[in-house]
């Protein structure tokens, strides 16, 4: 799995939403941010992970020119990035398995 630089799970987050719907960079970082208040990503972070992803042929975008407006662009998961996203899946699963158990044991403690 590709270890990407910004926040080790938002390109997971990412294929997440694109996994749901093509979106534009600008309305997933809002979906994003009202989906889960905790993300700690911004917009040039969303858009390097996006680029990141690209190149990684996880992602495809095109340019939306159907609205009235300036041009978007429009990013759509690909099979690469369906494989992608099963392995974050698995690697979050194997992450929260730890943090379960450090939970457990930290409780076990008497402070």
């Amino acid at each position: 799995m590709s270890r990407l630089n910004y926040g080790r799970h938002l390109p997971a987050f990412i294929l997440l939403f694109l996994a749901k719907e093509s979106i534009h960079g600008s309305m997933l970082l809002n979906k994003m941010n009202e989906s889960m208040p905790y993300i700690k990503a911004d917009g040039p972070a969303i858009y390097r992970a996006l680029s990141e992803l690209e190149k990684l042929d996880a992602v495809e975008a095109c340019w939306d020119t159907a609205n009235p407006g300036a041009a978007r662009k429009c990013y759509t998961i690909t099979e690469q990035g369906c494989r992608l996203l099963k392995e974050y899946k698995d690697d979050i699963e194997e992450r929260k398995r730890n943090l379960e158990y450090f939970l457990s044991e930290f409780d076990r403690l008497d402070f």
